[in-house]
């Protein structure tokens, strides 16, 4: 078995820490201490090819694999964890359309972040929820072809920037499993009822954006939502497994 880096691997660590040397580290302190969001980087980055490097072509992405998107980000990190981790977190959560969303979804949501201006954010923590995912409270009811979505959500990616956010929510309260009573429903951030605050003052990664969401009577299409009902913590272990490896 060969474990040496292809002449592509190679390519591309050697792209992603050109890039890291020129454009992260002059700034990287500054945007870190001045909190601001790393906007023209971000910019180069979806242009280099950059970014979610595991997502499928079908869906606007480069096509490569996992191993890929981690020796980007391996190079990114050495250099700027702050402007790093907000790259990252741009397809942070693709992994559900990929494994479990139907090809219009994967389409809709996230063509646009390679070649428009969309950004994605998964809601998960949440102020009582955080490693016990199971105890997430935020709550989604179905009303006719409509879920209502009401709930908070903390550290949160993405979330004054994003154009949409996977939400893990209550669907099923009264399920037996507690296993099998969450879902995950895609929520346009332009929706009315959806807020975010801008969380300051952070201990590092500051550049990143990082929010609390609030969630008051916010309505979605029943289309919306992403993979199966109260398959919800299934479908985020699946995530979990896939994205450590490069987080």
């Amino acid at each position: 078995m060969d474990f040496l880096l292809s002449k592509e691997q190679k390519s591309i660590q050697k792209a992603a820490r050109e890039f890291a040397r020129g454009e992260l580290a002059p700034m990287g302190r500054e945007l870190d201490l001045t909190e601001t969001y790393p906007a023209d980087i971000v910019k180069k980055a979806r242009e280099l090819g950059l970014i979610g490097l595991f997502v499928p072509e079908k869906f606007g992405g480069p096509g490569l694999g996992y191993l890929e998107q981690a020796i980007v980000l391996e190079e990114l990190w050495k250099v700027d964890p702050g402007i790093s981790q907000q790259l990252c977190s741009l397809t942070f959560g693709a992994e559900e359309f990929i494994l479990f969303g139907t090809d219009e979804q994967g389409k809709k949501f996230l063509d646009p972040i390679f070649n428009g201006d969309g950004v994605m954010g998964f809601a998960i923590t949440e102020p009582d929820a955080g490693s016990d995912t199971l105890s997430a409270a935020t709550t989604a009811v179905r009303d006719g072809n409509e879920w209502v979505l009401n709930g908070s959500k903390v550290m949160i990616g993405n979330g004054t920037k994003g154009t949409f956010m996977l939400v893990f929510c209550l669907t099923d309260p009264d399920n037996p499993s507690r296993s099998k009573r969450h879902s995950i429903i895609a929520v346009e951030t332009d929706r009315p009822g959806y807020k975010a605050e801008s969380m300051h003052g952070k201990m590092g990664l500051r550049c990143s954006d990082t929010a609390a969401i609030y969630l008051t009577n916010c309505r979605v299409p029943a289309e919306n939502l992403i993979g199966t009902r109260g398959n919800g913590f299934h479908q985020l272990m699946a995530f979990f497994d896939r994205s450590r490896a490069y987080v």
